[in-house]
């Protein structure tokens, strides 16, 4: 093998490249991404980088030179146009090709579009990209800016948290009664809501977003026939896959693109991982699709080694964090397991101080702590055995986690 591709930019991009050279592979290996900038990671955009806590260091994977001295080439503001696994290789914008032994495609997602009138406006954003940080920031570091946000998903309510930190008046709008109703529940969503209210983020509900409204740029969004007024606005509404080349490379697609748990995808020594693999998870013997960033730092390695002949699996467990204000937060589980499963809680929800786990038919299958911090290892390993647990002895403080795990 003398020659791996890897298209697109961000952390499962970049953590398949320095496997590959990691693990002693010693061709060619090209990373080509769209963006300006080489791979970097995106929990820090609607957080710390965003509220100008961080820098670019935070957020780069590593610095150029790095790139440089393991002979990984990165081509930047690079559009991979055309996918053909028959003749294995890659076409470029610019109408140039590369010849490949393996691929692996880790393109991500986009965020999705918002088909009302006014989405176009100067001051409507959305968030994804580095660039999308900067834009928003420059809109916001100053405070005094009225926020309004569309959605209330973990983007929106990190950035809902992260705009009234800087001294901005903050409003989410969401159609649901509940924000992250869909990510932890109803109950749980209810904590998030508390949260942002006592911090002064006034969360509107069950409302319809009918269009935005401006001259030369928003002023406002109409909710219900009202005008919520506005400086700035965010379209948070989900993300995605961008499948748009392995489609027309006649590869298999449904919610992102179906890999196997070695994240191999339907054509020949073409990989998928990150956002954009909907990859066979061997524990639940189900697809899922992740897209959070300990997914895709996970999943690069693992299509990295499989590339090079190795046996890996992509088996480990979904984990997702945040913080807000001064809630911290851990989340670890199967998505598709949880939102059937009951609640069993640890710790005072008043003070934002406990552990939830969602357990099916006595099974731990999803775990939460809330400012409670080194149980994660513990709370993965109840996951992960799969065994039945005491619901008495899980919800007691006084009961050390590690003790229910066989």
């Amino acid at each position: 093998m003398t020659h791996i591709v890897i298209v697109g930019g961000g952390i499962a991009a970049g953590t398949a490249a320095a496997t590959l050279r990691k693990e002693g592979f010693d061709g060619d290996v090209t990373v080509i991404t769209d963006e300006p900038h080489t791979p970097y990671q995106r929990p820090p955009l609607s957080k710390g980088y965003l509220q100008g806590k961080e820098g670019t260091d935070a957020v780069l994977l590593h610095p150029a030179e790095w790139w440089d001295e393991r002979r990984i080439e990165v081509r930047t503001s690079t559009s991979v146009t055309t996918l053909d696994p028959g003749e294995h290789r890659v076409g470029l914008a610019d109408g140039s090709s590369l010849a490949y032994d393996s691929v692996l495609l880790a393109t991500g997602a986009s965020p999705r579009r918002l088909p009302i009138e006014g989405a176009d406006l100067t001051g409507v954003h959305m968030l994804r990209r580095l660039d999308d940080s900067d834009a928003l920031r420059a809109e916001l570091e100053d405070g005094g800016r009225r926020l309004v946000l569309i959605g209330s998903g973990w983007i929106g309510m990190e950035v809902a948290a992260s705009a009234r930190t800087l001294g901005n008046e903050v409003t989410v709008l969401e159609r649901d009664a509940v924000p992250l109703a869909l990510a932890v529940g109803e109950q749980m969503g209810g904590v998030f809501r508390r949260l942002h209210e006592e911090h002064g983020v006034e969360l509107r509900t069950s409302v319809n977003v009918e269009r935005i409204v401006g001259s030369d740029r928003a002023e406002g969004v109409v909710v219900d026939g009202e005008t919520v007024p506005a400086d700035v606005v965010l379209i948070g509404v989900g993300a995605v896959p961008n499948t748009q080349l392995a489609e027309s490379a006649g590869i298999e697609v449904s919610n992102g693109i179906l890999t196997d748990a070695a994240l191999r995808t339907s054509a020949p020594d073409v990989y998928a991982a990150g956002d954009v693999a909907n990859a066979y998870h061997p524990v639940i013997q189900r697809h899922l699709r992740s897209e959070h960033w300990e997914n895709a730092r996970k999943a690069g390695p693992v299509a990295a080694k499989n590339m090079l002949g190795q046996d890996a699996a992509h088996d480990s467990i979904p984990y997702f964090y945040t913080d807000q204000f001064d809630l911290g937060m851990e989340l670890s589980g199967y998505p598709l397991l949880m939102s059937s499963a009951d609640l069993v809680i640890r710790g005072d929800l008043d003070t934002r101080e406990f552990i939830v786990f969602w357990v099916d038919h006595g099974r731990v299958v999803g775990g939460m702590n809330v400012n409670v911090w080194e149980v994660n290892k513990a709370v993965q390993k109840l996951i992960r055995s799969g065994e039945r647990v005491d619901l008495d002895a899980l919800a007691d403080p006084d009961t050390p986690l590690e003790s229910l795990v066989p």
